[in-house]
């Protein structure tokens, strides 16, 4: 250590450099510290209205819960066939000498659809008629003008007016769930995005021991004559309808413990700047298709979280990203 002598009035006195230099430093070092702690001490402090640090936020995508009808139903396939079908034959055997329709022709109870000449060589018979028995559409003509014909052979296939039907099969475990009359609601690949309308006509009184299933019968409405027999159609029978109801998207639904509930928003307490998320326990009902019946718990109108949600607690402020248009009320 370098010694340095001083002169004063009391006279040479001695200073360790080293000692004061140490010092020096020391002091440097507190006042620094005292800054940045004082520093650290205001940010924390300016936060929202200077009394609160940070609160995390959740982005999320929100919907509106909605009043409407909900429909449960049983998915079925089938071909659409003709109301009724009958062969048209011949009173008499002998040649078809003139033919009065065409596949497609429409035609009434009784109308001609075949002239038969039953005359053999030598002799001369008057020709027969060969008529409709019902009223309804041509749809197959196997005769032709000059085929040799007898009593046995089909003239012609003709479809009765009173409508298509298409045949189904309901798996017994289903059965209990089918009445007569129940609407219900088909869909085509010929006409995507129309529904047309039918309801069950016939039920089978008894259940294929070999399938486990039933045959029903569906009658088909069929505007405009744009349905054809031998179309296949997606068939949804309506089994249950409840109208005015609480619904929602079924992926707002969270289950955690057994206990299902929501996340509805509400405005955040500590700033009204802001919202948060609220838990909800719900009662849910019918799920069909995505779409959740919810019978307690939510109201109509009420803004929910359907994105985002599995990260949230209680209380959690959220940031909403975007709004999702509600459900159809039908």
């Amino acid at each position: 250590m370098k010694k340095i002598y001083t002169n004063d009035a009391q006279g040479y006195h001695e200073v360790h450099t080293g000692l004061s230099i140490l010092g020096l430093v020391l002091g440097v070092l507190l006042i620094a510290g005292c800054d940045q702690l004082g520093g650290n001490k205001a940010k924390a402090g300016s936060g929202a209205g200077g009394a609160a640090p940070d609160v995390p936020v959740f982005a999320v995508n929100t919907t509106t819960a909605i009043s409407g009808q909900i429909q449960d139903y049983l998915a079925l396939a089938g071909d659409i066939v003709a109301g009724s079908t009958v062969d048209t034959y011949s009173d008499v055997a002998g040649k078809i000498t003139r033919l009065y329709v065409t596949v497609g022709s429409r035609v009434a109870k009784n109308a001609p659809i075949a002239q038969v000449d039953p005359s053999k060589p030598g002799v001369t018979y008057v020709p027969g008629i060969a008529r409709s028995p019902i009223a309804g559409i041509v749809v197959a003509l196997p005769a032709k003008v000059g085929m040799t014909i007898s009593q046995a052979m089909s003239l012609a296939r003709i479809t009765g007016e009173q409508g298509l039907e298409i045949k189904l099969y309901v798996a017994e475990r289903f059965i209990s769930r089918i009445t007569l009359n129940q609407r219900c609601e088909i869909t085509l690949d010929a006409y995507p995005g129309e529904v047309f309308r039918g309801s069950v006509s016939e039920i089978s009184p008894v259940v294929d021991p070999a399938s486990r299933t039933m045959e029903i019968t569906v009658n088909v409405d069929n505007p405009g004559s744009r349905l054809k027999a031998g179309m296949f159609a997606k068939v949804k029978v309506i089994t249950e309808r409840k109208d005015h109801i609480v619904k929602i998207p079924a992926a707002a639904m969270i289950q955690r413990f057994g206990e299902p509930y929501v996340f509805s928003l509400e405005t955040d307490p500590r700033d009204p700047a802001f919202r948060v998320a609220r838990r909800k326990g719900i009662t849910p009902g019918i799920l069909i298709d995505g779409v959740l019946e919810v019978q307690d718990g939510l109201s109509p109108d009420e803004e929910i979280v359907i994105r985002g949600q599995t990260l949230l607690e209680d209380g959690a402020r959220i940031n909403v990203i975007d709004r999702v248009a509600p459900l159809s009320a039908n």
